[in-house]
């Protein structure tokens, strides 16, 4: 690239600054003292940079090795600016060339370019003399010619603006000529120019003024005392023209540096040297130089990073003003005295959980002010961290994660870096990093069980609580907050909203309904838990609901028909012995369990004494032989109890006729007209005499056959009517269990006396499962299930079953007396 040229104007005359661009790297030239906020350069254009994206790759300007941050990057112009005042002696003392080493940091990706800026001298500093006044003594013998070395004037600035020429006041003894030295530096010499005459003149006083080559130009002056002595014809000589010495860093206050020394010929006064330091230095704050002894010893902290060597000018001089003058060098040596220095230069704070391993997220900056071994640096981090640092540019690190990160488990990292260097022994420091995992949804809620169960009593108040469900979401605020709802289905062909409603909040499960165990005993829902997430994520469970009965329902009686309904008698043989089976009550209860243990119990009867009832089987018996004295009409009043808490019950009449004669029948009607009950009517009288010539035969059969087998008195017949369990109500006891009669005593037929039409049903026998008497039913409900089928759905058909099942009970009752009394 070209070199570009271009004028600043600040307080100075037209100062030029050179921009050069090698390898990425560009350099300046400004003057020294510049004011702050003063434009050095535009660096975006000068390195071809897009200054619109400055501020996106985080632009700036690294000190580097410097405590002051001089220099500054405006991140819309991209111009580079002075932040600080640049001094050129603070900064590099005597050197001929002042370069400020500065670096130019960009992120996204990673760049690095060096800026070398150029610090040019001004004069802004005047000569100064060490002494304020110079005192000679010169032997009045002294020969015209003779040469007096004057001191030399310090200026802090170098080249042109440091010390260029002197001036000596007219006088008529001495002339001035100046001299350069191998360094450059320029030094005066008094050259006698006229015989000195002690006893005309013992002292001369003349001014001596030393000019800078700046422009302005700049000058001091001192003032020198000449006194005339007599003869001294020696100067002190030095043992060495350049003394070198080598002194560590950091070297304790008094230490010895070395010793110089001279020596005079002359005797007396004239023969005693005094050392001292030449000129007016900052060398001078540093060491100390003892005139007598020529030690040279440390005065103040030696800092190899401040100042690597010293260069002074010593003198001798002996009593009488003959001097002489060496060069002292000290070399200072570097020790490992500054640790490594950490800077956190980018972060990006907090990272997400879910960044790919090896993804950048902070940039490291080590900065050790020692020189070689001493500032080679090492940098590490502890193992239990899921980062690494990976070297990048020079001394910067890349801080990139190995794996992969769960905010669930570790929310924070404190990731200490340490770096040490190379030095004897080796220093290192520490830094503490802080960085935070950011949270994204990716855990959905987990319920705390598997399902959930919940058991509700029917008839409960709608609103109850039912239970409550509860999921877990490990994610953070709104990505862990858990909704709660139902999801869409049916119940009995009902939406299940209609059932039931839960708390989106809570998860606390209501019931929206009152629940009917006759109806449905259990059913299932799904409840979804569902974050805030996004996109959100959400889990199911399945909520069982069991509903358990009350009592709620009272016994519900088949046989005989309730009072009101129909008029049933039973016709008892006057030879029926104690013990004999009369008749039974059949009774059901739609609810289950307990609820539907039933029991029988006689509350009102003709004759107390003469009949007793199954506390559990409902059946009628004889509890002794029936007498001649016992009333033809027999009426009993039969309560049917539950086993719920508090028990229901019905009652039931049963009308018993003692008889073994049809000739009695009319009676009958005497009984119907006692109870207020529907009379017999001529059609039903003609269809009882049809249906018993039809079965005269077979019943006759039948008898004959139970009579030759069995030698006791017989009520019924062995093919008597049973009640088939598909006839009875859903939810009703199992007949064939407690409410059946055993075949020994099975009876056929029975006959209504209310009835207007007379039906007829054919049934098998019952069986052998009837329950004795002391025994309490124990089928459960779901021992029905496979009886009674579908019939849950259709309660017309129940109704039907038990209105059926009543009259053709009813019209074998009276077929059977019919019978007997044939």
């Amino acid at each position: 690239m070209g070199c570009g040229t271009f004028a600043l104007l600040c307080g100075h005359p037209f100062i030029f600054l050179a921009l050069h661009l090698v390898n990425g790297d560009v350099s300046y030239s400004i003057p020294e003292e510049m004011k702050r906020g003063s434009v050095i350069g535009n660096i975006a254009n000068d390195l071809g940079l897009d200054f619109g994206r400055l501020s996106a790759r985080k632009a700036r300007i690294d000190a580097g090795n410097y405590n002051v941050k001089y220099c500054g990057v405006n991140l819309n112009t991209g111009d580079l600016i002075i932040q600080e005042r640049i001094d050129r002696e603070g900064l590099c003392g005597k050197k001929a060339s002042c370069v400020l080493i500065q670096e130019l940091v960009l992120e996204n990706p990673l760049e690095l370019h060096r800026i070398s800026i150029r610090v040019q001298d001004i004069n802004d500093n005047s000569p100064q003399f060490k002494e304020e006044s110079l005192k000679f003594e010169i032997q009045e013998s002294a020969d015209k010619g003779s040469r007096f070395l004057l001191d030399e004037a310090h200026d802090g600035d170098i080249g042109e603006n440091t010390v260029q020429d002197y001036s000596l006041q007219q006088n008529e003894y001495f002339k001035l000529n100046v001299n350069s030295k191998g360094s450059g530096r320029k030094y005066g010499e008094m050259i006698l120019e006229k015989e000195l005459d002690r006893e005309d003149k013992n002292e001369i006083v003349l001014l001596l003024t030393a000019f800078d080559g700046g422009s302005p130009r700049r000058s001091g002056s001192v003032v020198i005392h000449v006194t005339v002595l007599d003869n001294n014809d020696n100067a002190p000589v030095f043992s060495q023209t350049v003394y070198k010495a080598s002194l560590t860093e950091n070297s304790p206050v008094d230490t010895l540096v070395t010793i110089v020394s001279a020596s005079d010929a002359d005797e007396g006064v004239n023969g005693e040297v005094t050392y001292g330091f030449d000129h007016v230095s900052d060398e001078n704050q540093i060491f100390t130089l003892n005139p007598k002894t020529g030690e040279v010893k440390v005065a103040a902290d030696i800092d190899y990073e401040k100042e690597t060597f010293y260069e002074m000018q010593i003198s001798a001089k002996d009593g009488l003003g003959l001097a002489s003058y060496a060069t002292l060098i000290i070399e200072v040596t570097d020790i490992n005295d500054n640790a490594p220095v950490i800077q956190l230069n980018s972060l990006s704070n907090p990272v997400p959980e879910n960044v790919s391993p090896g993804t950048e997220v902070g940039i490291i900056n080590v900065q050790d002010r020692d020189s070689e071994n001493n500032r080679r640096v090492r940098c590490s981090i502890q193992q239990n961290v899921p980062f690494k640092l990976v070297p990048s540019i020079k001394n910067y690190y890349s801080l990139v994660t190995t794996g992969q990160l769960d905010r669930e488990l570790v929310s924070e990292y404190n990731i200490t870096i340490t770096a040490t260097d190379e030095g004897s022994p080796p220093l290192s420091s520490s830094k503490t990093v802080e960085l935070f995992v950011a949270d994204i949804n990716d855990n959905p809620p987990v319920f705390e069980e598997q399902s959930y169960s919940a058991y509700v009593s029917e008839n409960n108040k709608p609103g109850s609580t039912l239970c409550s469900v509860t999921a877990r979401d490990p994610d953070w605020r709104q990505n862990g907050t858990v909704i709660y709802s139902l999801l869409t289905g049916e119940v009995n062909g009902a939406p299940v909203s209609s059932y039931l409603s839960v708390n989106g909040d809570t998860g606390v499960i209501h019931a929206v309904r009152s629940f009917d165990y006759e109806q449905f005993r259990s059913f299932k829902v799904h409840v979804m838990a569902r974050d805030n997430g996004s996109p959100p994520l959400s889990s199911n469970v399945t909520v069982s609901v069991f509903i358990s009965d009350v009592n709620d329902n009272s016994p519900q009686i088949l046989y005989p028909a309730p009072e009101g309904n129909s008029f049933m008698t039973e016709l008892v043989p006057k030879a029926a012995h104690g013990g004999s089976l009369v008749s039974k009550v059949i009774a059901v209860d739609a609810d289950s369990g307990q609820n539907a243990w039933l029991s029988y119990h006689i509350v009102k009867s003709t004759d107390p004494g003469l009949f007793t009832i199954g506390l559990h089987s409902g059946e009628i018996r004889t509890q002794r032989d029936i007498s001649e004295s016992d009333s033809m009409k027999q009426n009993l009043i039969v309560s049917v109890k539950d086993n719920g808490q508090p028990s229901l019950s019905a009652t039931c009449s049963m009308y018993l006729l003692i008889s073994d004669n049809l000739a009695e029948v009319p009676e009958l009607k005497d009984i119907s007209y006692d109870e207020k009950n529907s009379k017999l009517t001529s059609y039903l009288i003609i269809a009882l005499v049809s249906v018993s010539t039809f079965f005269l035969t077979f019943i006759i059969i039948i008898l004959g056959v139970r009579f030759c087998h069995r030698r006791k008195p017989r009520l019924l017949f062995d093919g008597a009517v049973a009640i088939p369990s598909a006839y009875l109500p859903p939810n009703y006891a199992d007949v064939d269990g407690t409410g059946t009669l055993r075949s020994a005593y099975n009876y056929d037929a029975y006959l209504t006396t209310g009835s207007r039409t007379s039906d007829f049903k054919f049934v098998t026998s019952y069986n052998d499962n009837t329950l004795p008497a002391d025994q309490t039913l124990r089928k459960s409900p779901s021992d029905f299930a496979d009886v009674f089928g579908d019939c849950d759905s259709s309660p017309e058909v129940s109704q039907f079953s038990v209105a059926f099942i009543t009259a053709s009970h009813s019209i074998q009752l009276k077929l059977n007396t019919y019978y007997r009394c044939l």
